[in-house]
């Protein structure tokens, strides 16, 4: 919680604004964020793209994109985190897809995410193996979305 504190503090300060786009954590950073009073202010809003069709529809991930390499890929991400920024008229965008369990997918084992974020003039992915139960990774994958939005807003 003190990590979506910070990150909406500084979102404040700025006068900046973040949406999400989320697959595996299906709108837990968005819940995260928005437990923090004063949110709103700064949460634009999120998209949950469970099924990886939505991912293209609501979120304008590359059809071919997903044909090819499975929803679970840091390409995926990086549109993702896109799609959200633009879709909902944000400075920030976050996008996570990954594995959470219990089964592999897309021929990634368990545990891989990928996490996006879009912003002006910022486009990264960061991949990240973590080694829990499904909702070990889940809660690890927001820690890491929002350190990860964080450290571009320092």
């Amino acid at each position: 919680m003190t990590l979506a504190r910070d990150v909406v503090a500084r979102l404040t300060e700025l006068g900046q604004t973040v949406a999400t786009a989320e697959s595996l954590t299906a709108g837990l950073v968005c819940v995260t964020l928005t437990e923090v009073p004063g949110s709103s202010a700064v949460v634009r809003g999120g998209l949950v793209v469970y099924a990886t069709e939505l991912k293209a529809s609501l979120a304008g991930v590359d059809l071919g994109l997903l044909a090819e390499h499975g929803a679970v890929h840091p390409e995926v991400a990086a549109q993702l985190a896109i799609g959200a920024r633009e879709r909902c008229g944000a400075d920030w965008g976050l996008g996570l897809t990954g594995v959470a369990g219990p089964d592999p997918q897309d021929g990634e084992p368990v545990g891989t995410v990928h996490i996006g974020l879009s912003g002006a003039g910022v486009r990264e992915v960061r991949t990240w193996r973590f080694a829990d139960d499904r909702a070990g990774i889940r809660t690890e994958s927001v820690r890491a979305a929002l350190g990860l939005l964080r450290e571009h807003l320092a």
